[in-house]
């Protein structure tokens, strides 16, 4: 690897390169969103300790590993605003109909006739990545931005999702599949046929190759459409020459290889709550080889904090929004809390019309999302996004006896603690935090200050 730096690498092709993995940390840089690091650190906590101090802040770019040549990008899109920004929106709020727009005009990327940058370099050995080891508990370092590309056999259809991969040597990695998901459904597929499953693995990808590989598609749709319509048609894609699949031209590192049919190794990882998840048997990931391309940059999302919350849990907050807007019209922001891991609690601002509305969109947004334990709705005066605003309205709008709903023994969340994990049961509460139609709307109104929001306090102290 060359010691030159990324951000002052010239392009080939600015075209392709303004939506891959490094232009979007450079973009980052230029709008101060991004810290570099040069001093030297390990990969075995003091990295993820060093993350873990940036929450709510900067991505940061770590230039020295101590375990490797590569280069480490984390917490790239810890904030509403660098999500934003991923998806080239310059207001936060309008997140939830770029997704839905995005999933309405998808259209195929284009293929890169000439070599990709991947295939710049190459090894067959693990240990040359920067593979990071976050908590104490942890049953070793996990690569965890990791997108798998797959095809299912009998379908013909690519699929890639966001599964985290555990290094037991320097050939092999132990994968986590959900059962019943996509690339379960593939894996299956491929071991019903006696075969291996061939995929290819990226690291290091623009965030809105992140973010559809996120969202929760329709079996059979290829999430690289959605990918290319948040890029705006930019997204090239080129043939893995080992699994041939179509993946992103510009990923900074590439792992191909093959899920084993028969072999499995016990694996346990930080989930999105920042709890211990279950020990279990998955299937081993055997690779075959890394291509990467010069000054290539490891991505390193850390588990249950900022970047892996919004990741999974913003998609889903669009969806919600769909499902819960086609029963309440009128509803106007839907926001999944960070108290609540950005998946279990959601705050839901409607323009209430009529009284049995707020109960409507609560269960509409239980049906939407099915991880959901709480749901509050509340008036357009209160800030969705303000934890002191809500609780303002719970204390003021809402009679228990009148405005609190409990659901009990419903599917929720396998990753509550709380809750039946075994058999995946749980018991959910809505709260209506709305003001009564029944009351005169003057009861209910936050006294103004005129002039209040013009009022700098440097002019006066």
């Amino acid at each position: 690897m060359t010691t030159k730096r990324w951000i002052e690498d010239k392009p080939k092709d600015s075209k392709n390169i303004s939506h891959d993995f490094r232009s979007f940390l450079s973009l980052l840089e230029k709008q101060e969103e991004l810290v570099r690091i040069s001093k030297s650190v390990s990969t075995k906590f003091e990295l993820a300790a060093v993350v873990s101090k940036l929450e709510g802040k900067q991505a940061v770019l770590f230039e020295k590993i101590n375990e490797s040549q590569f280069k480490v990008a984390s917490n790239v899109i810890g904030t509403r605003k660098r999500f934003s920004l991923a998806l080239a929106m310059k207001e936060q709020n309008l997140i939830h109909s770029r997704f839905l727009q995005s999933n309405a005009d998808i259209f195929e990327p284009k293929k890169m006739s000439r070599a990709a940058p991947f295939h710049e370099n190459c090894s067959k050995d693990l240990s040359e990545l920067p593979i990071i080891t976050h908590f104490e508990k942890d049953a070793g370092p996990y690569i965890t931005s990791s997108i798998v590309f797959a095809k299912d056999l009998e379908k013909g259809i690519q699929n890639s999702s966001t599964h985290r991969l555990l290094k037991i040597d320097d050939k092999n990695m132990v994968i986590r599949m959900v059962e019943g998901r996509h690339l379960h459904k593939c894996y299956c597929s491929a071991t019903e046929h006696g075969e291996d499953l061939k995929v290819a693995i990226t690291i290091g990808v623009h965030p809105a190759v992140s973010i559809a590989a996120a969202y929760q598609a329709a079996y059979g749709l290829n999430e690289m459409l959605i990918a290319n319509s948040l890029l705006d048609g930019k997204l090239t894609v080129s043939k893995s020459h080992y699994s041939q699949l179509y993946i992103p031209s510009h990923s900074e590192i590439v792992l191909e290889g093959r899920i084993l049919k028969d072999k499995t190794g016990d694996e346990w990882m930080v989930e999105m709550l920042r709890t211990y998840d279950f020990k279990r048997k998955q299937p081993i990931f055997e690779i075959d080889r890394i291509r990467f391309r010069n000054n290539a940059i490891f991505h390193d999302i850390l588990p249950g904090f900022a970047e892996h919350r919004l990741l999974m849990g913003l998609p889903v907050e669009a969806k919600m929004f769909q499902g819960i807007k086609n029963v309440v019209p009128t509803t106007t922001a839907v926001y999944l809390t960070d108290g609540g891991s950005n998946w279990l609690d959601v705050v839901i601002q409607i323009r209430k019309r009529l009284e049995g509305e707020p109960k409507n969109a609560l269960l509409a947004a239980f049906a939407s999302h099915p991880s959901l334990k709480i749901a509050i709705v509340v008036d357009e005066d209160i800030d969705p996004r303000d934890p002191s605003e809500v609780e303002y309205a719970i204390s003021t709008r809402c009679q228990a006896d009148k405005g609190v709903m409990i659901i009990s023994n419903v599917k929720g969340s396998s990753l509550d603690p709380s809750s039946d994990q075994a058999n995946l049961v749980t018991t959910k509460m809505g709260i209506d935090a709305t003001a009564t139609l029944l009351k005169p709307k003057e009861r209910f109104e936050v006294a103004k200050i005129p002039g209040q929001e013009n009022i700098q306090l440097s002019n006066y102290l």
